[in-house]
């Protein structure tokens, strides 16, 4: 059983695309006319161009929506497709789940024609986050042992790899980590956690006296006097990036 099998029923509700961040990524996809979407879950972020997704868990394949891509029930790590399947490969929030990242970027490299794209977090810059640094110490652990570090993937990407920073609206469709950084009675909401996966994993034992204290300050209003800077801005650079590797300008590889 993979981790989403356990925690990602709940995906459908509470993690829709943000079309903000969407134009990011499909930006960063280029001129790519076929795209390959490795650790593809439900489908979020995914280009028309994609012709074929692949991931590990059942429960988030059966999500996808009609008319998406193919999936295919595979591991990063290990893909069967040929070399150079298509223009582009693409990774969303999924490296930080893969059990040998060595390998499973190196399939992204071995798929994608001329172009790898990646969307994950800085981690120097997300355990700043308040809800992890004032409220979810042992959540920032966690994540500390299991996010990337930027400059190892784009080490394992290879030289010349870009890292473009993605600044998150106030008003995110994507309940993913840092989206409720202006709304923060969301992480109070049990089916927001659900969704959340530094949440979900961590368990609600761990979890559950941060909140209190978190819904505490919310009631008292301790938390907007002291995130009051926040209230206004419209993003926040609560670490997310892109990073975008173009294939085509090195040497070919050998096959």
């Amino acid at each position: 059983m993979t981790t989403y099998d356990r925690i990602g029923a709940t995906y459908q509700h509470t993690r829709r695309p943000d079309l903000r961040i969407a134009a990011r990524i499909y930006a960063a996809l280029g001129d790519a006319g076929s795209v390959i979407n490795v650790g593809a879950g439900a489908g979020s972020y995914e280009p028309p161009q994609t012709v074929l997704a692949v991931e590990p868990s059942a429960v988030m394949i059966a999500q996808r929506p009609a008319g998406a891509a193919r999936a295919l029930r595979a591991s990063a790590e290990s893909i069967p497709v040929a070399d150079d399947s298509a223009d582009a490969a693409m990774a969303v929030l999924t490296v930080h789940h893969w059990t040998d990242l060595e390998a499973g970027v190196g399939e992204l490299l071995r798929i994608g024609r001329r172009r790898v794209v990646v969307f994950t977090w800085d981690q120097a810059v997300f355990r700043r986050f308040w809800l992890l640094d004032e409220y979810l110490p042992e959540v920032a652990e966690y994540v500390d042992a299991h996010s990337v570090p930027i400059d190892r993937l784009t080490a394992l990407l290879g030289g010349g790899t870009r890292v473009e920073e993605v600044p998150i609206p106030y008003d995110c469709t994507d309940g993913f980590g840092a989206a409720f950084w202006r709304r923060p009675e969301a992480y109070l909401d049990p089916e927001v956690r659900a969704g959340i996966s530094m949440l979900a994993q961590t368990g609600e034992e761990v979890v559950r006296p941060g909140l209190a204290r978190l819904a505490g300050d919310l009631a008292s209003g301790i938390w907007h006097d002291r995130h009051a800077e926040l209230l206004d801005r419209e993003t926040l650079d609560v670490g997310y990036r892109l990073l975008v590797a173009d294939l085509d300008e090195r040497a070919p590889r050998d096959h």
